[in-house]
């Protein structure tokens, strides 16, 4: 029996490997802020086989330019305590093995989406892979501390996929909830960058801790905080949610300047860390609320109607 276990100790290894070149955690974030631009695209609800098939087709591309960064990035992670142990970097996947994978999931994902979706969600998910796998992984990474910043705009596209989908247009509402994710990106990524710096820094990334300095950086992270609030009410203020998402949108927000100023401050040790984990959590909930408050915001409209 310990003979045939370990048999398929690889092949499941193998199989957890692939899974993790995906970076199925920021994927599942990714695919709940696209779900998110479906339904706030329409008053009523997303046609299901829209809802399955293009959340299957955005997760594939952007599982795909996950697979990319990996491949890209081998060298830097094999340096770096938290990414050493990627699959690509630690020498459990070969490089061949990678882009194949990252090619299949890539070229099915834009077909599902090209042919039972609408072409212009394929194309904006092209061309959001081609930002972040080469354009940022291949360059702005390495050549500016600015690089979260111009980055960031590829990583905030999903909701526009998600509307795009449902719409087969590019609309407000659409990159209203881009300039959300693009404002959150900066904080997000600093604080994480406060935590890594040295090895950040050993790794030749010019992160902006490592360029400019840690206060130059956590006075960074409040002023796109601060950018961040402003921007989160603004689907209140143009009536694409109601008071529900405005009060939750505000108290979120209202948790994140709090670690932004513990941060500045500089006086707990585990503030990076925190002020990361907390980015996540506001991220997720905060397009949980919008989407709760869409369908109470619009209930009166059909009981109108009706």
């Amino acid at each position: 029996m310990s003979e045939l276990s370990a048999s398929y100790r690889p092949r499941t290894l193998a199989v957890r490997d692939f899974i993790e070149l995906t970076k199925p955690r920021v994927v599942l974030l990714m695919l709940l802020c696209a779900v998110v631009g479906m339904f706030l695209a329409t008053p009523g609800m997303v046609p299901l086989p829209v809802l399955l098939i293009g959340t299957l087709g955005i997760g594939l591309v952007a599982a795909s330019a996950a697979v990319v960064n990996h491949i890209a990035d081998r060298e830097v992670d094999a340096g770096m305590a938290r990414t050493q142990n990627r699959p690509v970097a630690a020498g459990r996947l070969d490089r061949r093995a990678a882009l194949i994978f990252s090619a299949l999931l890539g070229i099915t994902g834009m077909v599902i989406l090209y042919v039972w979706i609408n072409p212009l969600t394929a194309w904006l998910n092209l061309a959001s892979w081609v930002g972040y796998g080469l354009i940022y992984t291949l360059y702005l990474k390495r050549a500016t501390p600015q690089n979260i910043v111009i980055g960031g705009l590829f990583g905030a596209a999903p909701p526009l996929f998600g509307w795009t989908a449902v719409t087969g247009a590019i609309e407000p509402g659409g990159l209203l909830l881009v300039m959300i994710i693009f404002a959150w990106t900066p904080p997000h990524f600093w604080a994480l960058a406060l935590e890594r710096k040295d090895e950040y820094a050993e790794a030749g990334i010019p992160m902006l801790p490592v360029t400019h300095g840690d206060a130059y950086t956590r006075l960074h992270i409040l002023f796109y905080t601060i950018i961040l609030i402003a921007s989160s009410v603004l689907p209140f203020v143009i009536g694409m949610s109601g008071l529900v998402y405005l009060v939750g949108a505000l108290s979120l927000g209202g948790g994140f300047l709090y670690w932004a100023i513990v941060l500045l401050i500089n006086r707990n040790p585990r503030a990076p860390m925190e002020t990361f984990k907390y980015s996540i959590v506001y991220l997720g909930l905060l397009f949980g609320l919008l989407l709760v408050d869409h369908y109470l915001h619009v209930a009166p409209v059909f009981a109108g109607q009706g």
